[in-house]
């Protein structure tokens, strides 16, 4: 087995195609700006903010041996990232996602992540063969778990005894896919990053705040949640204590990967020991100076 990284981050590892205008638009605009490809993913994005903040972060997830998949690969190492169990297949396209933003919010997305699908439990073969782990010996550490995994295989994941011993972070990739997350609610060691409206759509309800949202999670069976509501608050809540801290004021620029960022570093920061309101307080900092570019 190689050296125990810090963290594992489970889930899409892709291009991303950025299109960014500082002009408001709506649909069917055609306005001047900027487009970006660089590295993304839920997963991806993680596990660089882990990077900058000295952990080593391993990827696990699927890229095609076809140039884009190279080039990612490439880049995610001179990024400081552990890309040997990423798993290659020669007979899936590396995943890409497209978004169009304007004056830092988001007008549209298309995520293509049917590789990761199609992939499936093939990407988690490290945790099973002694790579990371076994079953009678499961991964004890971090890990850091994505939305873009589809809901039947987070759903063995959640019954698997190869988990058992993990302390999971998760997060949907987007609401639409925060529904999928239901399976992982009960799981012992399962801490949940979602915004306010994701909070809804995986309870059913419609929370005005993100302590409503907390509130319906840990009913519907979660034992941690991290739940923002974008400017206006954010609460890290267990059954026995909630603790709600507002984000600071900024001008926004970006939004792609603000959800992402700010769970990177709670992660990070609660790595180093931090209590939970310092973990917080660390976590809205970095995204706030993340979407002010």
């Amino acid at each position: 087995m190689s050296q125990k990284p810090d963290i594992l981050c489970i889930g899409s590892v892709l291009w991303d195609m950025i299109g960014r205008s500082e002009l408001p638009m709506v649909a069917g605009n055609d306005k001047p700006g900027r487009i970006a490809r660089i590295p993304g993913g839920v997963a991806l994005n993680i596990a660089m903010t882990l990077a900058r903040f000295d952990l080593d972060a391993a990827l696990l997830s699927v890229v095609g041996q076809d140039p884009d998949g190279t080039a990612l690969l490439a880049k995610c190492g001179q990024l400081g990232l552990i890309t040997e169990h990423i798993l290659i297949d020669p007979e899936l396209p590396t995943d890409q996602y497209m978004a169009i933003e304007a004056q830092g919010a988001l007008i549209a997305a298309i995520a293509d992540a049917h590789s990761l699908e199609a992939a499936g439990e093939r990407i988690l073969a490290p945790l099973s063969d002694g790579r990371l782990g076994r079953e009678d010996a499961p991964w004890d550490g971090l890990i850091a778990l994505d939305g873009n995994l589809t809901e039947a295989l987070l759903a063995r994941i959640a019954a698997s005894r190869l988990f058992r011993a993990a302390d999971i972070r998760l997060a949907p990739a987007s609401p639409g896919k925060a529904e999928r997350l239901r399976p992982l609610l009960p799981h012992e060691g399962t801490t949940i990053y979602v915004n306010c409206e994701e909070a809804g759509l995986i309870t059913g309800t419609t929370p005005a705040s993100a302590e409503e949202g907390a509130e319906a999670l840990l009913r519907a069976g979660a034992r941690r949640v991290l739940v923002t509501q974008g400017a206006d608050a954010a609460v890290d809540a267990t059954s026995d204590q909630m603790i709600t801290r507002h984000p600071p004021k900024i001008t926004p620029k970006r939004i792609t990967g603000a959800g992402d960022t700010f769970m990177a570093a709670h992660i990070a920061a609660e790595a180093r020991g931090a209590s939970r309101d310092v973990a917080l307080d660390t976590a809205l900092m970095a995204a706030a100076n993340y979407v002010a570019g």
